[in-house]
């Protein structure tokens, strides 16, 4: 019996439902400030909606115009997604006329006007939040920061880890299992490109000062490929050639670790000509390929909750892997807050298969093959008849696409009987038409209606829909009480941030980036 079947006929066990109707969630989700006509919004970060420094749910990315909005973890899908909804009601409330764009490329931005890099106080850790994102600025163009997306974040609860054949008190035993779950992302990925990939077309704008070798095809201030799902995904998004020579194994967490404290120490000679300080001023960390180890782009990561001044691999060192980050995920332009509901069951599904097979070791082939196959799926996976690699064999991406939903089936079954529902079957039924016909795809209908309606008149018909959608609704989860007290918090505690410095910021980064060795 495989691992995958072994472990399934386990967690049909009446004793684990319990433990199966707790798995754990979390959503980040980045959406730009707009104003009524759908230009890029210039001014700050609102101050009724709290300390982007400190406020655990609505802060922002890499510009002042950029939010992004933090659910605390769930196991009841419903309340992530009431969470998400009441945040984002809070944030249209205190924002005026502004909207939300729904898009993950950029909506228009003028040649004339900036992308307001991100402030976060005077504090030490706020200025090297804004110089790391000036460092952006620089290595990469604001216009690549200020693409959105939506982060998935995923874990079990301990009570599960036995039927698992986990120890749930062995850190290294639960890194290992959820390196096996990495890995098996890592071969499957382009499934979450094409089932939910949003972003097949893009404004002229983004373009403007970039170059492309991709064919596009031209309708008005839109630029499309015809079978694309998710140029966000792609090189014009988040891309970093400078990486492309940084190899850090999903083989385990050990190896993980290593590489990616490797990478940060990488000195890059493209980088160092932007220089480090110049002036008095810093704008950038350091001239390295990796200012900082969050700066390695990836479609997903392992994650443990840091302590304060813990770099992420030294959270992971102390304590092994808490949760994967999905990062994969384009904001879905149909929904208010950028995801549905059958989306996040679906993703449940694919990690939890994840977890149930145990996946081998990545080769250098493996890693090619699996890269090759995802940019082949966001440039041109809804063609017609479209084949991938499968272990250097050539397969329909929809023999592949139909073997995977059998398995979620059997998973499907499993948790909806834990649920004492038919939650997952029915959305694995909603998106099974997609797996034979790419038009049921989400890139599939976004292509359509932003090609009828226009590109930039459809979404920004769809912003001012969302906006009124989320004004008009009650808060559902939380309180207006609980959203004023916790912006109230924010700048509390970021004012005692600020007063406890000591030192200078030189001082500070030294510290940093000395203890990053250790």
């Amino acid at each position: 019996m495989s691992d995958f079947n072994q472990a399934l006929a386990t967690l049909e066990q009446p004793q684990w439902h319990d433990a199966l109707t707790q798995l754990n969630r979390g959503i980040e989700r980045e959406t730009l400030r707009i104003e009524a006509n759908c230009l890029l919004a210039q001014d700050p970060h609102a101050s009724a909606l709290g300390s982007a420094l400190t406020h655990p749910w609505i802060t922002t990315d890499f510009s002042e115009s950029l939010l992004e909005l933090i659910t605390p973890v769930y196991q009841d899908p419903d309340q992530l997604l009431q969470h998400l909804a009441d945040t984002h009601s809070f944030v249209l409330k205190n924002i005026g006329e502004q909207r939300l764009w729904p898009l993950s490329m950029p909506c228009f931005i003028d040649p004339d006007q900036s992308i307001p890099i991100a402030q976060y106080g005077n504090s030490h850790i706020g200025k090297m939040k804004t110089t790391y994102r000036i460092g952006l600025h620089h290595r990469y163009g604001s216009k690549m920061q200020a693409i959105a997306g939506i982060h998935f974040n995923f874990s079990v609860p301990s009570a599960l880890w036995p039927a698992l054949g986990v120890n749930p008190e062995d850190h290294a035993d639960i890194s290992d299992r959820y390196f096996s779950l990495l890995r098996h992302y890592r071969r499957h990925v382009w499934v979450l490109a094409y089932l939910f990939g949003a972003s097949p077309s893009l404004c002229k704008s983004f373009l403007k000062e970039n170059s492309s070798d991709l064919a596009f095809t031209e309708a008005g201030n839109t630029l499309y490929l015809p079978y694309a799902t998710s140029l966000r995904m792609s090189d014009l998004g988040y891309t970093n050639t400078a990486q492309d020579a940084l190899k850090v194994s999903l083989n385990s967490i050990d190896e993980y670790v290593r590489d990616l404290r490797h990478a940060i120490s990488v000195p890059s000679e493209e980088y160092a000509q932007f220089g480090v300080k110049i002036d008095g001023e810093y704008v950038q960390l350091n001239s390295n390929v990796l200012q900082i180890e969050n700066e390695l782009y990836a479609s997903i990561r392992p994650k443990r909750v840091i302590h304060t001044g813990e770099t992420p691999t030294q959270a992971l060192a102390r304590g092994g892997v808490e949760y994967v980050e999905v990062r994969a995920l384009d904001v879905n332009p149909f929904s208010a807050v950028g995801i549905e509901r059958d989306q996040v069951l679906l993703l449940d599904l694919f990690l939890m298969d994840g977890l149930l097979e145990r996946s081998a070791p990545l080769t250098a082939t493996d890693v090619d093959e699996n890269a090759a196959n995802f940019d082949a799926v966001v440039l041109d996976g809804r063609r017609p008849g479209k084949v991938l690699q499968c272990q250097g064999q050539p397969r329909l991406l929809s023999d592949w696409l139909t073997e995977l939903f059998g398995r979620w089936q059997q998973v499907a079954k499993v948790l909806d009987k834990a649920n004492g529902d038919s939650r997952y079957s029915d959305a694995l039924a909603q998106w099974q038409g997609a797996v034979n016909d790419p038009e049921q795809t989400l890139s599939a209908r976004v292509l359509r209606e932003s090609l009828e309606a226009g590109h930039g008149h459809w979404a920004c018909e769809l912003a001012r829909q969302h906006r009124q959608q989320l004004l008009e609704r009650d808060y559902q989860l939380l309180t207006e009480a609980q959203l004023v007290s916790s912006v109230c918090d924010s700048h509390r505690k970021q004012v005692e941030i600020e007063e406890a410095d000591t030192g200078s910021f030189d001082e500070f980064l030294a510290n940093y980036f000395e203890a990053q060795q250790r």
